[in-house]
């Protein structure tokens, strides 16, 4: 079984999935699937699959009113990214640091 961040990561590694994401996001309101849909290339059954891994992933819900499936965003996932990717951040600045000093000390210009 794959971990929370795998799932999360693996949900945004593709860039339409991200597209989807990121529509739901900036909509800040459930949209029907078939609206989703219709913003994408690709097959109906193509967005529910991605829809499927982003509501593995927790990244979104889905609920269904009549004969209608709608999808909202759920963001709370990307701070548990966050949080792991902080941790690594101090290695990144430190590193920069270490380039500037070089830098610094071997500039001959």
């Amino acid at each position: 079984m794959q971990d929370k961040i795998t799932k999360i990561l693996k949900a945004i590694a593709d860039p339409t999935r991200r597209e989807i994401f990121h529509a739901l996001v900036v909509a800040a309101t459930a949209l029907p699937i078939t609206q989703i849909s219709s913003q994408f290339e690709i097959s109906r059954q193509g967005v529910t699959k991605h829809l499927k891994t982003l509501e593995d992933a927790g990244l979104i819900g889905m609920q269904t009113k009549g004969r209608e499936r709608f999808c909202y965003a759920n963001t709370a996932p990307l701070k548990e990214i966050n949080q792991w990717l902080q941790f690594y951040e101090q290695f990144w600045n430190g590193a920069l640091d270490n380039l500037n000093k070089y830098l610094d000390k071997n500039n001959t210009t």
